[in-house]
């Protein structure tokens, strides 16, 4: 007994395609009769097995199915064998033709971590990282006097210390960012742990109520605690870190029960040593930074959360006053700002120096 099924198809385009040889095993009633026209398969008797095979047309828009009777032993090969797969001509296998309005859009190569920074000066020396805070698409705080974005004006100001701590040859520099690119928050610190930084200052311009010549003024240095010192510090520190989320998606990830861990057992002593150089920053830059009367506060600055590296955050200014507006945007002020700093710089690794 067998039977031949073939079908037609006029795409021209298969996929691929796998049968089985495999058992049929069922109760039939009448003798096993199939004739053209006829709707249907009688069959009748005992059990019937029978194998199914399958075969294209050269031209790959055919293929034809048959079915015949197989013995016992044959059924027990079959069995034991894997499947067997046939494909129709090679010709017949490509895709469909592509639209014509497709459209590709070249993607970018995954990122590989953070690139290193270069790093300036004689080799050997103490390292300063200087932070720029905010950048790219985050201009941070916008003045209302004068238009001025803090991410242009704190890049401008660590461009300036740099020079200034690289003109002592006491201390080699990087900075994580020389132009106009954004980091989230915890990118900034790696960058300053991958290359061993001794001591790392973000530089930021604060903002508070309205514009005018007599609001809030003065620089204010933040160092690293999980509580924080008041309530305008900790409200500070919510917003700068912030700047991590970006339409509702938190981009640094930082994990709250990790970060009190990592204060409570590695950060210590690094947190004593920010708290010393705030101090030495206020008594260096004297005459030269105009600090606020409670110059130094706490918060839990994502920024400062390097466990092993001594960290501040530096508030130059307010972008709301227009006397520090001024005072900040102009060569003078940047230069007093940038001699502070490398004073304080310098005694603080004379200090560490000498404590060996």
């Amino acid at each position: 007994m067998a039977l031949v099924w073939t079908n037609r198809c006029d795409s021209g385009h298969y996929r691929k395609m796998t049968l089985g040889l495999f058992a049929v095993a069922a109760f039939f009633s009448g003798p096993a009769a199939w004739a053209t026209g006829v709707s249907g398969i009688d069959f009748s008797g005992a059990l019937t097995i029978v194998r199914f095979d399958g075969k294209f047309s050269d031209d790959g828009r055919a293929h034809a199915f048959a079915i015949n009777e197989v013995g016992d032993q044959d059924f027990t090969n079959a069995l034991a064998k894997a499947r067997a797969h046939y494909l129709p001509p090679v010709a017949h296998r490509a895709a469909p033709p592509r639209s014509r309005y497709n459209i590709t859009i070249p993607l970018d190569p995954p990122a590989r971590g953070v690139a290193r920074p270069r790093i300036y000066g004689p080799a050997g020396r103490p390292l300063v990282v200087i932070d720029a805070g905010h950048g790219g698409h985050d201009p941070g705080a916008i003045s209302p006097v004068t238009g001025t974005r803090e991410k242009d004006l704190t890049l401008s100001i660590a461009r300036k210390i740099k020079d200034e701590l690289l003109a002592s040859g006491r201390v080699r520099v990087a900075l994580t960012r020389e132009d106009d690119r954004y980091y989230v928050l915890r990118e900034r610190t790696a960058i300053a742990r991958n290359i061993d930084a001794d001591l790392f200052i973000s530089i930021h311009a604060d903002s508070a109520g309205s514009a005018g010549s007599d609001g809030a003024s003065g620089a204010t240095v933040y160092t690293l605690s999980e509580v924080a010192s008041d309530r305008e510090a900790a409200l500070l520190a919510t917003r700068e870190n912030k700047s991590d989320i970006i339409n509702g998606v938190n981009l640094g990830g930082e994990n709250a029960d990790i970060a009190s861990i990592l204060v409570d057992l590695a950060q210590r002593e690094t947190m004593n040593a920010s708290a010393n150089f705030a101090g030495l920053l206020k008594r260096e830059g004297a005459g030269l930074i105009p600090f606020r009367s409670g110059y130094h506060r706490m918060a839990g600055f994502a920024v400062l959360k390097a466990p092993d590296t001594p960290s501040i955050l530096l508030e130059v200014g307010y972008l709301t006053n227009a006397n520090d507006v001024d005072r900040l945007q102009s060569k003078e002020g940047q230069g007093r700002i940038a001699s502070g700093v490398r004073k304080a710089v310098e005694i603080h690794f004379a200090r560490r120096l000498a404590a060996r």
